[in-house]
């Protein structure tokens, strides 16, 4: 497979064959690296002031290619290992061989000319084949936010015979004024999104690469819920975490919209730390607490003495548990909080007994069908006095710029909830196990479409 990376002179840097000072590769010579899955060679067909090529020419070991058992992802099939694209057309592969080779360039690295780092220049890069899985007009979908002219040609199944139609790979031109670390970061994110298809384990390392990498332009693209779910291989709950994690405070995402001043993450926070405390809740469940953020602000307050975090990624609780400090805390501060891993919508015997439960933002990501089991744990097993639950207000997503019709906020959710609907849902809810439910809205009002968050509160009936 093969990519070349094209620079022009321009103002900022008079000199294009400075790129190979970038890419810490020398112009005059052929250099070849081998790599878990072939052998990976650089070469630059051309090398003027005016203008420079690079080309990195990836040829992949069949032997190892057909050992591995990600060759094919879930569409493999029994001569997958020896019938397949993979030598061929760019990937994750060819995304690997590009973070090996041109390492320093990647992360904005050039000790003998750091002044380049940071210059923007004309790019032009093109690989000749590569897969489109989405249609030939994902590539511009894709790489048109991060400032690139896209042209995506598609390439015919079979020249010979026009009536077969076009295949799912495309020649993919790229150009555009950025610097070499940008322009290197968003091929080694986007090839593999655009294959759909992972050559190795994707685990938590990936989800934290994927943060660090792209975290500066991934939280506002208008396709973050995709590029996250193929770079990570559709595994659910790291998909969850990355977004939590990038759009924390970005609109259009499962963070929602921020406020001038305030986010609507912590506007939501405060909401529940309030109510909670109006209502003089005292020994509390944070169910489906995720990270611990709203465990560590329970724990800054005195009058919550007790909290318990549930989740069911024993990930998730590590997290919580680093961000509470919980091994530095001292004595009478570690007993007040505690993290188990749990369901909600399994019985816990552990989890009764509680002045409250709240379910922030979790409701949400649980299948439709599985919510009554969720309401008969919390409201007919755990029987907490108070039970606090937000969730998306549906109505509201059209005024996200960034949010296509029909689509929900976050890549995990089964489901947003109208205001009509959640007050139907609840009200059933309180109705069959006792209890009395009043509903607010959190964030900016509109006259139209209502709150980004609704809130439902639910009191226990005496003698219920």
């Amino acid at each position: 497979m093969l990519l070349t990376l094209t620079a022009t002179a321009t103002d900022g840097v008079p000199d294009a064959s400075d790129l190979g000072y970038l890419l810490h590769k020398h112009p005059d010579r052929v250099q070849t690296f081998e790599l878990s899955v072939g052998t990976a060679t650089v070469l630059y067909p051309e090398s003027t002031r005016a203008r420079c090529t690079a080309a990195l020419l990836l040829d992949v070991d069949p032997i190892e290619l057909a050992r591995s058992k990600f060759r094919r992802g879930s569409d493999g099939f029994a001569l997958g290992q020896y019938v397949n694209d993979r030598p061929y057309a760019g990937s994750s592969m060819l995304a690997v061989a590009l973070s090996r080779v041109f390492k320093s360039a990647l992360a904005g690295v050039c000790k003998t000319h750091p002044e380049l780092v940071d210059a923007a220049m004309p790019l032009q890069i093109t690989i000749p084949a590569m897969p489109a899985r989405g249609g030939a007009d994902l590539p511009g979908r894709l790489f048109g936010p991060l400032g690139w002219d896209v042209t995506s040609i598609p390439l015919p199944l079979d020249e010979t015979i026009p009536r077969w139609g076009d295949a799912d790979y495309v020649r993919l031109e790229l150009a555009g004024t950025t610097t070499l670390s940008a322009a290197l970061r968003h091929l080694y994110v986007l090839l593999p999104v655009l294959d759909d298809v992972k050559h190795y384990w994707v685990g938590e390392d990936e989800a934290d690469k994927l943060v660090r990498v792209a975290g500066e332009w991934l939280a506002g693209h208008p396709e973050t819920g995709l590029i996250a779910s193929r770079y990570l291989a559709h595994r659910r709950e790291l998909v969850s975490s990355v977004v939590d994690r990038l759009t924390d405070d970005v609109a259009g995402q499962d963070a929602d919209a921020p406020a001038p001043d305030t986010s609507l993450a912590q506007l939501r926070q405060d909401a529940v730390l309030t109510t909670l405390e109006n209502l003089g809740a005292a020994r509390v469940v944070d169910l489906g607490c995720g990270e611990g953020r709203l465990l560590r602000a329970l724990l800054a307050r005195p009058s919550f003495t007790r909290i318990v975090g549930v989740d069911v990624s024993d990930r998730a609780l590590r997290k919580a548990e680093s961000r509470l400090g919980v091994d530095e805390l001292p004595d009478g501060q570690r007993d007040r909080v505690a993290v188990l891993q749990s369901s909600a919508t399994y019985r816990d015997a552990r989890l009764r007994g509680f002045d409250a439960v709240v379910l922030m933002e979790v409701v949400e990501h649980v299948d439709e069908s599985r919510l009554p089991a969720l309401v008969q744990s919390v409201f007919g097993d755990m029987r907490p006095r108070v039970v606090l639950v937000t969730t998306p207000n549906a109505e509201y997503n059209v005024l996200y710029p960034n949010l296509e019709a029909g689509a929900f906020r976050h890549p995990d959710h089964r489901f947003e909830y109208t205001r009509t609907q959640f007050e139907s849902w609840a009200a059933d809810g309180a109705a069959t196990h006792g209890y009395d439910v009043s509903f607010t809205g959190i964030g900016e009002h509109d006259e139209t479409h209502g709150a980004p968050t609704q809130m439902a509160v639910f009191t226990r009936k005496e003698g219920s």
